[in-house]
């Protein structure tokens, strides 16, 4: 099955106004089948294949030469040398949509653009099957926890039971795992195979890790911990390394697209914020598969429940983001301060403040929003309407200014 990607709309934006377009991305999160499928004309060439690579390494000039006119370059971050002579075609061409290319490995990927391509190329983040697309809605605008958009949101989506939605965060959001029907053999299959894909084509093209059985280790510590505020010491203590190393590997997970890092809110206002952010692996699947719970009713049992929810959450806000074309600084962040009081997301939108709890719970109560009113400390800034997200089967008042809202609805 082929799901429309929201983030094509984007893509097509930018091809019409810029000579590169630049999907980045996690491995296998579907870039090559959505810009395969939106640029059907170009001629598409992976650096993941060794025969190709050691042609581009060879000779960058003569590879476009060779492949002129417009072409999809997989993987490009494999051949930096590339960048250069793309440059000097951009520059004696000027031909929008002409380059379009993808990267796993973000870091790599934006050091060459910005030393070589600056101010030629678009830039798209992309992460795995939104639930938007998984329904086959067109909604596409960011989320924001409104009446308005709330009730555009129940008119276009159909609620799942409690079951569908906890097995939906336990498969995660791989295309690969949507396109035909796939049993729990077949998740097991799937994310054992795309970790060691990832250490194999990824993590060791970044960084020399001698101690594989380490890494693996810390990747089990980071699943166990998504959601909670980043602790270095932690994660050093579980997989036996120091914090320089343990900073090192997490700059890989954030350059791959694995994890993501939610700031928290900070204004001269308030200076009693906690500095540090909040940790999530993006893909939820993989959280529970490095986190051994194999099945979905092992998942909604666990004492980790809660944290994965909001991973899920999390991830889901973010990809709506994402799919709008807000590639770089969304506006979410948290508040948290030296007394725990806790919002766990707030959006900023032209300077507006929209609070958001989220509850793994089918029960709301007024109580569970009652943190949305901490937003009024944390600056001058106007306050928005505020949320519980959760798991209640449809949508709820909660007291004053906010709604209980069912997850499938952001």
């Amino acid at each position: 099955m082929f799901f429309k990607r929201h983030a094509q709309q984007i893509v097509n934006r930018v091809a019409k106004n810029k000579s590169v377009v630049v999907v980045t991305g996690a491995r296998q999160v579907g870039k090559s089948t959505m810009l395969k499928r939106q640029f059907a004309n170009h001629n598409y060439i992976t650096l993941d294949s060794p025969t190709v690579f050691e042609a581009v390494k060879e000779n960058p000039s003569a590879f476009l030469q060779l492949n002129g006119g417009n072409i999809i370059i997989d993987e490009i971050q494999k051949a930096p040398s590339l960048f250069e002579y793309i440059k000097l075609d951009v520059d004696n061409k000027k031909q929008a949509g002409k380059f379009v290319l993808t990267g796993s490995q973000s870091f790599s990927l934006m050091r060459g653009i910005t030393e070589t391509l600056a101010g030629r190329a678009g830039i798209i983040k992309m992460l795995g099957l939104s639930s938007r697309e998984i329904e086959g809605t067109t909604f596409t605008e960011p989320f924001k926890p409104t009446i308005e958009q709330t009730k555009e949101k129940q008119n276009a989506v159909k609620l799942q039971p409690l079951e569908k939605i906890v097995e939906r965060v336990h498969k995660g959001s791989f295309p690969e795992l949507y396109e035909t029907a796939t049993d729990l053999d077949d998740w097991r299959i799937f994310y054992d195979s795309y970790v060691k894909t990832y250490l194999e084509k990824d993590v060791k093209q970044l960084i020399n890790i001698k101690d594989e059985s380490s890494f693996i280790k810390f990747l089990r510590g980071v699943a166990a911990l998504t959601g909670e505020q980043l602790s270095y010491i932690r994660l050093a203590e579980i997989c036996g390394k120091d914090i320089k190393t343990i900073k090192s590997w997490l700059s890989v997970l954030e350059a791959c697209g694995l994890v993501y890092f939610l700031e928290p809110y900070f204004n001269n206002v308030n200076k009693r914020m906690i500095k540090s952010p909040k940790m999530y692996l993006l893909d939820t699947g993989l959280a529970c598969f490095l986190g051994a719970w194999n099945t979905p009713q092992q998942l909604i049992n666990g004492a980790k429940w809660g944290s994965i929810f909001e991973t899920y959450v999390v991830s889901e806000i973010l990809k709506s983001y994402y799919n709008a074309g807000v590639a770089f600084s969304p506006p979410l962040y948290y508040y948290r301060d030296k007394d725990k009081k806790e919002i766990d997301l707030i959006i900023e939108e032209a300077g507006t403040l929209y609070p958001i709890e989220i509850k793994a719970t089918s029960n709301p109560t007024s109580q569970m929003a009652k943190n949305l009113q901490l937003v009024k400390m944390v600056g001058d800034k106007k306050v928005g309407e505020g949320a519980v997200i959760c798991l209640y089967n449809g949508v709820l008042p909660l007291g004053e200014n906010a709604l209980a809202i069912n997850a499938l609805y952001i």
